[in-house]
């Protein structure tokens, strides 16, 4: 599965929502958002940054970067926690914004919530690695502020919204591309993390005020934070071993930025070089899907990771679920 990252680009809505500004929403003194959850800043999107003119905006820097010619990308897959609508898919919108809705170029989605950039990469990798595709535009875009409870400080406080798309194109005996990975669902954590509507669980003939609660996000942030502890160990031991790396051997660790506890947890796991975690949840918050992509490509954008590094991918996501992957760069 060798290919190398040959493009990057990322999307940051125009509106800064401060944590200030939450603690006088919420009746706080100034400085409790920050104190309590870790964030000073994230990004809420507007009605005309929808997720796929978000997703669109990165994959064209994305594809500039890389330097291709648009018309020659063999497959568009999107990763989102939250597709923009149910149907047609993100993919197909974020291809009719970049100019190629009559190309014919295939666009589908993946999903496992916060972990779909890591299954769309995935899906991506095995592609190339069949001879089936040698450009693939990999991209992940979500609106949390979309499905937040007003009422509720913590999720009303800990997300934020973006976007960010990967080129990938071919490299063969390069060394280069996914060396490890390792995915596990435990669906019994299935209620932990959950957003009832926008499928057909509910409908139309339950009533307004039951698809209103539907479309809020509901979250048992420490159940969520102890299956993902209990899950992130084995994960990153079964990708390290089919990558034949140890840990020593990674120079970067890119995270869901899940929330500032989440963050540190990962950090403690890579002790003594904590360094070596790419913390960005203060000023981005968790950014569902979007958070590992952004992630990523701050530390290309600020030379924390060059050619030739071992860098893992990590996170966890809804259901319960827990990944990992091993680049070399």
């Amino acid at each position: 599965m060798e290919f190398t990252l040959a493009g990057w680009g990322t999307y940051r809505p125009r509106q800064v929502l401060t944590s200030t500004e939450l603690d006088a929403r919420h009746g706080q003194a100034s400085g409790w958002t920050q104190a309590e959850f870790g964030i000073a800043t994230r990004r809420i999107a507007a009605a005309d940054e929808t997720s796929s003119m978000m997703a669109a905006t990165a994959a064209a820097d994305a594809i500039a970067a890389a330097g291709w010619d648009p018309h020659a990308i063999d497959v568009i897959i999107g990763g989102c926690g939250v597709m923009e609508q149910p149907i047609p898919s993100t993919a197909a919108l974020v291809q009719h914004r970049l100019g190629l809705g009559k190309s014919g170029i295939a666009a589908f989605d993946v999903n496992q919530t916060c972990l779909s950039f890591l299954v769309a990469l995935d899906m991506a990798a095995m592609g190339i690695a069949l001879g089936r595709w040698r450009r693939v535009l990999v991209f992940s875009a979500d609106i949390a502020s979309a499905g937040l409870d007003p009422a509720n400080p913590k999720t009303r406080s800990i997300f934020g919204d973006g976007a960010a798309a990967v080129a990938l194109e071919a490299a063969p005996s390069s060394g280069r591309g996914v060396r490890g990975l390792h995915f596990a669902t435990h669906g019994a954590g299935h209620a932990l993390a959950q957003l009832r509507a926008g499928g057909t669980r509910l409908r139309v003939e339950d009533g307004y005020d039951a698809l209103l609660a539907g479309s809020r996000f509901e979250m048992d942030a420490f159940g969520i934070f102890k299956a993902a502890a209990r899950c992130l160990p084995a994960t990153i031991a079964a990708a390290l071993e089919q990558a034949q790396l140890t840990r020593d051997d990674l120079d970067v660790v890119i995270c869901h930025q899940a929330s500032a506890p989440g963050v540190e947890h990962v950090r403690r796991l890579f002790a003594p070089r904590m360094d070596r975690v790419i913390d960005i949840f203060a000023d981005h918050g968790n950014q569902i899907a979007a958070s590992i992509p952004t992630a990523l490509a701050h530390a290309l954008d600020s030379g924390r990771i060059v050619p030739g590094m071992n860098v893992l991918l990590l996170g966890t996501a809804a259901g319960i679920s827990a990944g990992a992957m091993v680049l070399r760069t």
